[in-house]
């Protein structure tokens, strides 16, 4: 790809905020990005009216990730991958909380938002307020989680910020495992599956792990490993990588690359990468009306 006859840098782009900082490539965002989305399908002429059942969302507050070679990632919340299911789970009548680990904002990689696709944009700027000002977990678990809580389900989308703190979160761990013993449905993609081995901060061992078997899609360690790094996507190498930590764990990792994948696996729900955000919306909302339903 060429950009006024010169061919766009793979080299990282320093963020001026931080000290060793960098934000992605032009031509990785090149390859990466889009100034639309799939955004579709979300027609559900059967939405959920009973005003009672919510999703709960964590997401990540934590802008730099730091890296093998000592740089930071400037990272955050893949903008679709957190906003496309949510679109769909308010097309069809959910309510959705927004939380994070001490309530401080959640952090996006706003490179990724498609910035000519209306529908998206309008949707970051209706959750907006929840982004700027979500609950705090510890909050959400002391007061709204238990066998008659109104949560539905539980979503944690992906980007790279996911992996920072969220995996060793107690708060996280607690959250899941609420999840698990009141067989909620577990919506994630990408780089959020990582939060699954938030279970061990909570005392779950891993010769015990309940998701032990379980099938999932993630983003494959390969490509961050491998053409993130090269491309310039990532400033360097990851400290942990997130298909290789929770097969260690016993889940079964069903992709090796990035196609829209997603799947379903008893009430946990999974997508391979940013490419699988309106795919799993459209997985999860049906299965959630009918979980509401039956409720």
């Amino acid at each position: 790809m060429s950009e006024t006859g010169t061919e766009l840098s793979k080299a990282p782009v320093p963020d001026p905020a931080e000290y060793n900082a960098f934000f992605p490539s032009a031509y990785s965002l090149a390859k990466y990005t889009a100034p639309t989305s799939d955004f579709g399908g979300a027609d559900y002429p059967n939405p959920y009216t009973g005003g009672r059942w919510k999703i709960l969302l964590i997401a990540t507050e934590e802008r730099y990730l730091l890296t093998k070679n000592g740089t930071f990632f400037s990272t955050g919340n893949h903008p679709l991958e957190l906003l496309l299911p949510l679109l769909h789970f308010a097309a069809a009548g959910f309510e959705v909380d927004v939380a994070t680990l001490s309530g401080n904002p959640a952090k996006f990689e706003l490179w990724a938002l498609p910035n000519e696709d209306e529908a998206v944009k309008a949707g970051f700027e209706k959750f907006l307020p929840k982004f700027r000002q979500p609950l705090k977990l510890s909050d959400v678990v002391e007061n709204n989680l238990g066998p008659d809580s109104d949560y539905i389900a539980l979503f944690v989308p992906g980007g790279h910020g996911v992996i920072n703190g969220i995996p060793e979160s107690e708060l996280v761990g607690k959250t899941l495992d609420w999840a698990l013993t009141n067989d909620k449905h577990i919506v994630t993609l990408c780089h959020g599956p990582v939060f699954l081995s938030s279970l061990l901060a909570v005392g779950a061992r891993r010769d015990d792990y309940p998701l032990r078997g379980y099938q999932i899609t993630v983003f494959p360690d390969a490509l961050d490993e491998g053409a993130n790094v090269e491309i310039g996507y990532l400033p360097g190498r990851l400290v942990r990588l997130v298909a290789k930590e929770l097969e260690e764990l016993g889940l079964v990792v069903l992709n090796t690359g990035i196609t829209g994948q997603v799947h379903q696996d008893r009430k946990l729900l999974t997508g391979d990468s940013p490419l699988a955000s309106n795919n799993l919306g459209k997985l999860a909302v049906p299965l959630l009306l009918e979980a509401a339903q039956e409720s």
